[in-house]
């Protein structure tokens, strides 16, 4: 169906998103230099504030209304979310900083690139094993620091609408770590229904998906933060498995209106 009002969103959006990226991006990255983490306000660091506000406003310029519901725990975690479009990543970024795990492809891609390099994203290759042995080490390293780490065990975004199956391989630096699983639903809605609409399309690439969502009408980005999953001394299928049927079972909820 034609949507005469794309157009028009476009107006706005377009140059909203050019200030965006030209204004707030180098800021934000800036502060995630060693000052940024340093300078503290409420508690925070300067460097999530901003990553926050990036992330939350990059948000809105797609259109994207944000959804809470539950709160991250502070510490050591590995955040394992469903994933559904590129944006989920800053979905999440604008809920707390936290270093993904994410193919190096989109360290290539405009704007959305740059700033998952500045908030720590580990990038791998994929059906290299050099790069995941690497991945899971940096993994390891940074949840035995304290540090939040978010990885999309479906292994990408893959067709299909729901949940798919999360990979158990992804979950091995949690439990060397002995750092807990907090899974984490995601979900887009419009008009009280799931919107499936905001994934790629069959053959459509990434610049397409950038400039449809651009344009398309305002949905509701729903994060439901799920009760932690004990990692130590587990084997990986059985945290993947109860990390995975939590998050099935929230997806498959009804929505709770705003």
């Amino acid at each position: 169906m034609s949507d005469p009002l794309r157009y028009l969103r476009l107006l706005y959006r377009l140059p909203w998103l050019l200030l965006h990226t030209l204004l707030g991006t180098p800021l934000t990255v800036l502060c995630q230099a060693a000052p940024g983490r340093a300078i503290r306000f409420g508690g925070r660091a300067l460097s999530e504030i901003m990553l926050k506000w990036w992330a939350g406003t990059a948000c809105r310029i797609f259109g994207v209304r944000r959804q809470v519901r539950g709160r991250l725990a502070p510490g050591a975690q590995l955040v394992a979310a469903n994933h559904i479009s590129w944006i989920d990543i800053q979905l999440l970024h604008s809920i707390a900083a936290m270093g993904f795990v994410a193919k190096a492809e989109i360290a290539r891609w405009p704007v959305v690139g740059g700033m998952a390099r500045a908030g720590g994203t580990v990038f791998h290759q994929r059906g290299s094993h050099d790069s995941a042995s690497g991945v899971a080490a940096a993994m390891s390293d940074r949840l035995a620091e304290g540090g939040r780490v978010a990885i999309f065990p479906e292994g990408g975004i893959l067709p299909g609408e729901g949940v798919k199956r999360f990979h158990a391989r992804m979950f091995g630096p949690a439990i060397e770590a002995a750092a807990p699983v907090q899974p984490v639903m995601l979900r887009y809605l419009r008009d009280g229904q799931a919107y499936h609409d905001i994934t790629f399309r069959a053959g459509e690439h990434f610049v397409a998906n950038f400039l449809r969502l651009l344009t398309q009408a305002p949905c509701l980005g729903e994060v439901c933060i799920l009760p932690q999953v004990q990692a130590a001394g587990r084997q990986r299928r059985e945290v993947a498995a109860e990390a995975e049927a939590a998050v099935r079972t929230a997806y498959a909820a009804e929505p709770i209106d705003d």
